[in-house]
């Protein structure tokens, strides 16, 4: 794969489900991909300390992020044998029940995907700069830890 420019994975909001559906419908030309495989982050109504988690704040340092993510991406398309990749993070408020994260690799094995892609997502939540604060049913909030 060639050099790209550093693309901006931000959205504002939720990550529409239907943008999900058409990002996956757009590959139907692309006869050389055998293999899809997608993460999904979907904000949890936890319960902390008897308070339930209606929504999470999501904010980041966006440039930095977004560079960090570029070289995610490369050292991936390095590593596997992938043909593409999209990843989306949401900024802004996301509710319950709602996507926050999309992850989407292809190739044209399943076994480079497969591979690829947990590595892919647990680069991103350990080394982007993107900080989400909980918001409770109370009004009250707190700063999340990724897990």
């Amino acid at each position: 794969m060639k050099k790209e420019e550093i693309k901006n994975i931000f959205r504002v909001g939720a990550i529409d489900p239907i943008s999900i559906s058409k990002s996956i419908a757009n590959h139907q030309s692309k006869t050389t991909i055998g293999a899809h495989s997608i993460f999904l982050g979907q904000v949890r109504a936890d319960a902390i300390d008897g308070n339930e988690v209606t929504a999470i704040e999501y904010t980041a340092q966006s440039e930095m992020a977004n560079k960090i993510c570029h070289e995610i991406k490369e050292a991936a398309f390095a590593q596997y044998k992938l043909s593409c990749m999209h990843i989306y993070h949401s900024l802004g408020i996301v509710k319950k029940g709602e996507l926050c994260f999309f992850v989407f690799v292809s190739g044209p094995h399943r076994k480079s995907v497969f591979k690829a892609l947990p590595q892919i997502v647990d680069e991103i939540k350990d080394k982007l700069p993107i900080f989400g604060k909980e918001i409770f049913k109370d009004a009250s909030h707190q700063w999340k830890i990724n897990q």
